[in-house]
């Protein structure tokens, strides 16, 4: 698993994501492993980040779904989600908040 992770992060940051996280879920009731979070440049980078991915890393790795729009990529790679932003859909959404709690072993957002 980790060499996956490894590798997705590689992609990620050889093709100039920035803020890569990785967030470790296992035994976290939560319906992946691990989830990824990456800000793109741009809407047009955020489209390019899922064609490098989709390149470098099929067919090692299954994409089960892929869930796009400019601001906001989701890639379901079973146990992995790879979430792909424009900064300022990562500061929106602060998804980091979010999956921090959980890998952390707290239930739900704090209100």
């Amino acid at each position: 698993m980790q060499n996956r992770i490894e590798r997705i992060t590689e992609v990620l940051n050889k093709n100039k994501a920035e803020n890569v996280e990785v967030f470790d879920l296992k035994d976290k009731n939560y319906f992946v492993d691990y989830a990824i979070i990456a800000s793109s440049l741009g809407s047009r980078h955020t489209m390019a980040l899922l064609d490098h991915l989709k390149k470098e890393l099929k067919p090692a790795e299954k994409f089960i779904n892929v869930d796009e729009s400019s601001d906001w990529i989701v890639v379901d790679l079973g146990d992995i989600l790879i979430h792909i932003m424009t900064p300022e859909y990562r500061v929106k959404y602060d998804m980091e908040s979010f999956l921090s709690t959980l890998a952390n072993g707290k239930e739900g957002m704090p209100l």
